[in-house]
């Protein structure tokens, strides 16, 4: 059986994240992170959950995976899927959070009325997705569209990209991003 620490780094790494932001989501300093990653210290239930919760997953998949070697289940329900945002303002729901070797991020994206992403944000990636309910307006780079539902979208994540809502209700995107950002 793998070591938790071992697995707890490749978890990590595999979400993209450095021990630093791991630390700010979890709230466990990024020294004790270190310290159970290479093995040197144990860590209690409580820190081990606060640390898997900002990975976005539960101490039994984080278990069953360390047991199995795979995922625990290919099939997510919708109050399992890992949401991240403001459900009030900007919200995402994260397929597959668990699933080790992740190599896409897939988003159900919710947006109230009048919401709207940072300003003009850049990653390494690319990003796809589908209106399924509403109008967006995207912005990436000069380029700017309403998009309704039907309507879809790919581009280079390099390029500055901005999403919002122009609906007067609520608007729904399923999206997908490679590599996975989170």
């Amino acid at each position: 059986m793998a070591m938790v620490g071992t697995e707890l780094k490749a978890l990590r790494t595999r979400r993209g994240l450095g021990l630093r932001e791991l630390a700010a989501r979890s709230g466990v300093s990024h020294s004790a992170i270190s310290l159970i990653e290479r093995e040197r210290m144990s860590p209690s239930v409580d820190t081990l959950g606060a640390i898997l919760g900002a990975l976005g997953t539960t101490l039994s998949s984080f278990f069953a995976e360390l047991e199995s070697g795979q995922p625990s289940r290919p099939f997510y329900r919708a109050d399992e899927l890992v949401e991240i945002g403001r459900p009030d303002r900007v919200s995402y729901r994260l397929v597959g959070m668990d699933y080790p070797n992740r190599r896409m991020l897939m988003l159900a994206e919710r947006y109230a009325p009048g919401a709207a992403t940072e300003a003009s944000v850049t990653h390494r990636a690319e990003e796809a997705g589908i209106v399924t309910r509403g109008a967006v307006e995207v912005t990436v780079g000069e380029r700017q569209a309403v998009l309704r539902a039907g309507d879809a979208y790919y581009f280079d994540s390099q390029q500055p990209h901005r999403f919002r809502n122009v609906d007067p209700g609520v608007s729904e995107i399923v999206s997908a991003i490679t590599p996975p950002t989170y």
